[in-house]
């Protein structure tokens, strides 16, 4: 991390601490934009059950980029399906604070993310980008994501349907 942006930040485990600054900033793009179809916003107790999947060992990881005691951004990897013969493949995901894009936490978070998958055996790590998103497209292809499939008007929000693309990168 050499940008200026990201100096004096720190990437690492979530901890309990971060679970505030993590959901604002995923109810920042609830309440903003189709990223996530997800309709209102969450308090961080209703969204206890999603934090208690993330372990600091093993494929389904939560990471911070934190600097001084706020968080700028994170990217976790969760199941991909609930039955075991899924287990070697995650749902990558990252979402960065709006003050904080382009200035390369994201890609920050998700090196650690991926060097941290890679470690743990995983096979295949997953995106789900709801249509149009040339940026989060651009982002994850950069990592070796390729396009595998398309859900025509999957998700009904802001009064639209939206498409959704699914990526896959393989270890």
């Amino acid at each position: 991390m050499t940008d200026a942006s990201t100096q004096g930040v720190r990437i690492r485990s979530a901890t309990p601490a971060d679970h505030d600054g993590v959901t604002a900033i995923y109810n920042h793009y609830v309440g903003t934009s189709n990223v996530t179809f997800d309709t209102r916003p969450f308090s961080s107790v209703e969204r206890a059950p999603w934090f208690s999947q993330f372990r600091t060992a093993g494929p389904h990881r939560l990471f911070v980029a934190v600097r001084d005691a706020t968080v700028l951004g994170w990217a976790s990897s969760t199941r991909l399906r609930p039955k075991p013969a899924y287990d070697r493949s995650v749902e990558t995901t990252v979402y960065l604070d709006p003050g904080a894009t382009g200035g390369g936490l994201g890609r920050s978070l998700y090196d650690r993310l991926l060097d941290v998958l890679a470690a743990a055996g995983v096979h295949r790590a997953y995106a789900v980008i709801a249509l149009p998103n040339p940026a989060s497209v651009a982002f994850h292809e950069r990592y070796g994501y390729r396009r595998v499939g398309l859900f025509h008007e999957v998700g009904y929000k802001f009064e639209r349907y939206w498409d959704v693309a699914w990526y896959e990168r393989p270890f």
